[in-house]
């Protein structure tokens, strides 16, 4: 229990009335009877202007109820005192305040607390009744605004969920269309490529059918009216080396042999098995070898031109009928290629 300290003497003021005990509310004289100390109580402090409640309060609340109390018995011991000195001549009289009970003591928790001193709020504008009456519209505008403060999170949050699917719509969106121009450029380009290749392909058709043509004014076949009896690589017991090694052009005898292209005769005269054979060498050094004739027209070193004249079809040497061997041996080589496919290359079609 804190106890009130007692109230400052108040100065001696020199009057020309007596030093009557001053009492609160007016002079005090001598018939009135003997001194009382006075304590104030709750009906001394009660408030001029209306009445004030004191709102529970629990925990640390007593200790402010009760220095509120503790001020106000305070201001008003001072206020008598200075009143007293004031008013009279006398001397001043010292003032002890008893020790005042626990605000806790006089205001219960379970019963309404009686008018017994101001609180903080008499002093204000605004009273203890306002407050409670202001309380609950203070919550329902703090929880309205939480309320919007959460509806503004979720629209947010709603907002961004809708944002991140059109974003990944617009992705998605824009990465099929790339997929499908990527396709179709690879489409035209392949089409291209295909369109490229077979302008290319028909180019060098043209340009060999050119050269064919350009050649086959300067080659010809080795005789006419003629069969093709063997062809080159036949296997048999006929030939020597196990295989044909030769085109067999066979004809009636007689029949004209004509050279395939412009060179030199570098031989002409009877080889055995070959019969009557002429050999013409031409400029790259390619040898024709014309075997069995049945006449040989031109000699050694003879300079002949395509189409010109060099013997007859015969049947001399290892024949079974009359027909005319043709062999071709690139660059004078002991072994020959395939008359027809060399022919072939020239423009010619045996």
């Amino acid at each position: 229990m804190v106890s009130n300290r007692p109230a400052p003497e108040a100065p001696f003021v020199p009057s020309q009335r007596s030093a009557d005990t001053f009492v609160y509310g007016g002079a005090r004289t001598d018939d009135e009877g003997p001194w009382e100390e006075w304590n104030p109580t709750a009906e001394s402090v009660r408030p001029v202007r209306g009445k004030h409640r004191v709102a529970k309060q629990r925990g640390g609340g007593g200790f402010a109820r009760s220095s509120t109390v503790l001020g106000v018995g305070v201001i008003a011991a001072v206020s008598a005192g200075g009143m007293a000195s004031a008013n009279t001549g006398k001397a001043p009289v010292s003032i002890s305040l008893p020790d005042l009970p626990n605000v806790g003591s006089l205001i219960s928790d379970d019963e309404p607390a009686e008018d017994t001193a101001p609180t903080l709020s008499s002093f204000g504008s605004v009273t203890t009744e306002q407050a409670a009456d202001a309380a609950p519209q203070s919550a329902a505008d703090a929880g309205e605004a939480l309320r919007s403060r959460i509806m503004a999170q979720v629209e947010s949050q709603q907002t961004q969920v809708e944002t991140q699917a059109q974003l990944a719509a617009a992705e998605a969106a824009a990465k099929a269309e790339a997929d499908a121009v990527a396709k179709a450029e690879k489409e035209a380009e392949a089409k291209a490529t295909a369109a490229k290749e077979k302008a290319e392909a028909e180019a060098r058709e043209k340009a060999e059918a050119a050269r064919l043509a350009e050649l086959a004014t300067q080659y010809a076949l080795p005789t006419s009216s003629y069969t093709i009896t063997s062809t080159f690589g036949e296997a048999g017991a006929y030939w020597s080396s196990g295989y044909h090694t030769g085109l067999d052009f066979a004809a009636p005898t007689g029949t004209l042999i004509k050279a395939v292209h412009s060179g030199t005769i570098t031989s002409a005269g009877w080889d055995g098995s070959y019969g009557y054979k002429t050999v013409l060498t031409l400029d790259d050094g390619t040898e024709i070898w014309y075997a069995h004739q049945s006449s040989i027209s031109v000699s050694v070193g003879q300079k002949v031109a395509t189409g010109d004249v060099i013997g007859r079809v015969g049947a001399t040497g290892n024949v079974t009928g009359a027909h005319l061997h043709l062999e071709v041996h690139p660059g004078g080589s002991a072994s020959g290629i395939d008359p027809g496919a060399w022919l072939r290359s020239k423009g010619l079609n045996p």
